[in-house]
């Protein structure tokens, strides 16, 4: 039988419990439970409530005591990296600070195809190690579970290499990562053929692999004017849905078309939407497709937000994520992005923190993570506060002081 511990007290537990997938949110729905405690056995919460009830009524074998105040959330869950690359493109960020068009970047040889180059030139042994490196730097932010995606490897080979890194690095990294196959990014410039013949070849050759080594469930595609079009993606989409892969969507970051795409084809979620219209948001809200905004992107590119308010009232559900890549979201800290969102767009801080945690694990088709509940993983950030507004008023700067990760302390700023 595994030892039963007891942590706390804290002085707010967020539990995110009993909310809605779907629509907008106010403070006053969140469950907070004061002066509170959390048992674990082995990775799973098995108790919640009542520090000192816990303490007298429940069979514990250990109880670790903190000293001062603190608020627990759920671990965050980041449904939309790119972590997994070679090389840099400061260079680009350079360049469209400097008013330089994404064109004018790509002729001076940055842009996607720059990281691919670079992605292609790295061992897959490189790869692990930075991807490691990056998962571990969300972490000590409080992030728990992280997507990542391949797609600069644009070949069947090259992917392959950046997948199984991804699994690799599964193996050693602090947060759980969930591998995304993103190799419908853009058609690669040395392949002798068309976007819909890629996609083709992509779809016959790399997919079986995938299934027979197990490296990803999940198939996402960047739908847009300088990648694939909605009529080059709909047979690649259907033979992954054949093959039983989740889909995801790039959609409407630019240009409309995407959203559609992910509905039509029951996706998870549809990711980006800066530049979804009424029409877009009202299609989105009544699906089942959650809606994940990317303020990373914007903060990256300096262009419109996700309409995540607009999506919020229509009825959709929104997560959020750090889109984290060399390109167009540097960043990486989903916490700070999720904060500035929020200040823009006008969401409530139970809109916020339910984009991170429960609605953002749903967009990854996870229902045992992102609420603090009997029965589910024990993945929680603690912050040194006595007042949970605190971490979204700071921006980002409040960081967790110790985190855990299935039943494991991972992180101790104190140690």
């Amino acid at each position: 039988m595994e030892k039963a511990t007891l942590i706390g007290p804290f002085k707010q537990i967020i539990t995110m419990a009993g909310l809605p997938l779907k629509g907008a949110l106010t403070d006053s729905q969140l469950q907070i439970i004061k002066d509170g405690g959390i048992i674990i056995s082995g990775s799973k919460i098995t108790g919640i409530g009542d520090f000192e009830s816990l303490k007298e009524t429940a069979q514990i074998s250990e109880t670790i005591t903190l000293k001062g105040n603190h608020v627990c959330m759920p671990g965050f869950v980041d449904a939309h990296t790119h972590i997994c690359f070679g090389g840099s493109r400061a260079k680009d960020y350079a360049m469209r600070n400097a008013g330089k068009t994404y064109l004018e970047i790509a002729h001076a040889g940055g842009g996607i195809w720059d990281t691919v180059t670079q992605t292609r030139k790295a061992s897959q042994e490189e790869l692990v190690t930075n991807t490691i490196k990056r998962a571990n730097r969300h972490l000590k932010n409080g992030t728990t579970t992280i997507e990542v995606k391949s797609g600069y490897g644009l070949s069947v080979p090259e992917e392959l290499k950046m997948l199984r890194a991804i699994k690799e690095a599964n193996n050693t990294a602090l947060p759980e990562l969930i591998s995304t196959c993103l190799a419908a990014h853009m058609l690669p410039k040395d392949f002798k053929g068309t976007e819909k013949e890629y996609l083709e070849m992509i779809s016959d050759e790399l997919f079986p692999i995938l299934k027979e080594e197990n490296l990803t469930h999940r198939m996402d595609a960047f739908i847009e004017q300088s990648a694939f079009s909605a009529d080059d993606i709909q047979a690649y989409f259907s033979k992954a849905t054949d093959l039983n892969f989740d889909i995801t969507v790039h959609a409407d970051q630019f240009s409309t078309s995407g959203s559609k795409v992910a509905v039509d084809h029951k996706a998870i979620s549809a990711d980006h939407l800066e530049a979804s219209t009424e029409k877009e948001i009202a299609l989105l809200a009544k699906s089942d497709t959650i809606a994940v905004a990317l303020p990373g992107a914007s903060i990256g590119l300096g262009c419109d937000f996700t309409p995540a308010r607009k999506l919020l009232n229509a009825g959709a559900s929104l997560a959020i994520a750090s889109d984290h890549n060399p390109g167009s979201a540097p960043m990486g800290d989903l916490l700070t992005q999720a904060s500035i969102l929020g200040t823009f767009e006008k969401l409530t801080n139970a809109e916020v923190l339910a984009g991170i945690t429960f609605r953002a694990a749903a967009a990854l088709k996870l229902d045992d993570r992102g609420k603090l509940e009997a029965g589910l993983l024990a993945d929680f950030a603690v912050f040194h506060s006595d007042n949970y507004q605190d971490i979204l008023y700071n921006q980002g700067n409040l960081k967790p002081c110790m985190v855990w990760k299935s039943g494991e302390l991972v992180f101790d700023k104190h140690k």
